[in-house]
């Protein structure tokens, strides 16, 4: 008779182990001498992956205790200073960060996920309200103002997500980015298609029938039909193939030449940064770095931190 275990003491065999091949640990197996206890297995990735916290979080330190330095409100198209802001009561998401836009900027806010951005720009925007810091406009205080009178003001607002109408035609949603201004549609219809000819070519067309480029155009399109100074983006190229991603940031270009100011949040931040004028990196609510784009492109620190290998030069 063959032999294919040992007795475990129990009247029951246990498998007996092949050659090269190490049993598996279970319930009730012993550690053989000298193997280190179970405490001690940390694996070499979790020891680095905390030594790599200790140092983010060290630069973060070190870059958060410079303060951006504004000047006066009236130097600026926009001046967001020190602004603390959140959704919930007694949880702040901006912890008193500071943005400012001059006339005929682009100006980026990246960031990692939870870093506040999007925050940012609707607490700008009047969605969010500011509980300390303040916020101009052409040097006038716009804190606590509503959305409907910063559009009146010429403050221009492109959501994320939900920012088209799709039972309405590509018209149809212009008309509605126009009813503060309904006299002014022509005008506006033109000077839109001119920047973005796709929608006046498909004016008729279903909105909830284009792509998902296509359906940021009409977003866009819609903020511009009130002429404003100010654009906000949020993540304008968030679900898009690289292709449109890159027609929209062309857009954005486009719409900057014609004499719009934007301040735009967005998470392909190398691309970003590459057509800005200026960048805000956010962290944990705060400004973390503030520079021009080319500048934040070769921080050493930003690549390491927020680019990683998509910062780096080929």
């Amino acid at each position: 008779m063959s032999e294919s275990g040992t007795g475990n003491g129990n009247g029951e065999l246990e498998p007996k182990a092949e050659a090269g091949v190490k049993p598996e640990a279970g319930a009730g197996s012993k550690v053989e001498a000298g193997a280190k206890p179970e405490a001690e297995l940390i694996p070499e990735s979790a020891e680095e992956a905390v030594v790599a916290q200790e140092h983010r979080e060290e630069l973060l330190e070190q870059a958060m205790e410079e303060s951006v330095e504004v000047g006066d409100p009236g130097d600026y198209l926009v001046l967001a200073k020190e602004l603390v802001a959140g959704y919930v009561p007694g949880v702040n998401i901006l912890n008193g960060c500071t943005l400012t836009l001059t006339e005929g900027e682009v100006v980026a806010i990246i960031g990692p996920n939870g870093a506040g951005k999007s925050t940012l720009i609707k607490t700008i925007f009047g969605l969010i309200p500011i509980r300390e810091g303040g916020l101009t406009l052409r040097g006038v205080s716009i804190a606590g103002l509503p959305a409907h009178s910063l559009v009146e003001r010429g403050v221009g607002y492109v959501p994320q997500t939900q920012n088209v109408f799709p039972s309405l035609t590509i018209e149809e949603n212009l008309q509605m980015g126009a009813y503060l201004r309904p006299k002014a549609f022509a005008e506006r219809f033109t000077f839109v298609a001119e920047l973005f000819p796709l929608l006046g070519e498909r004016r008729k067309a279903k909105a909830g029938s284009l792509s998902g480029g296509e359906r940021q155009m009409v977003a866009m399109g819609r903020a511009l039909m009130m002429d404003p100074s100010v654009l906000l983006l949020d993540e304008p190229t968030a679900g898009l193939s690289p292709l449109y991603q890159e027609e929209v940031f062309q857009r954005v270009k486009q719409v900057n030449e014609a004499g719009v100011s934007v301040i735009m949040v967005e998470q392909n931040a190398r691309r970003c940064l590459q057509i800005c004028d200026r960048g805000y990196v956010l962290d944990q609510g705060r400004n973390a770095y503030t520079g021009t784009g080319a500048d934040l492109l070769n921080d050493p620190n930003v690549i390491e931190l927020y680019l990683g290998t998509l910062g780096k030069k080929d």
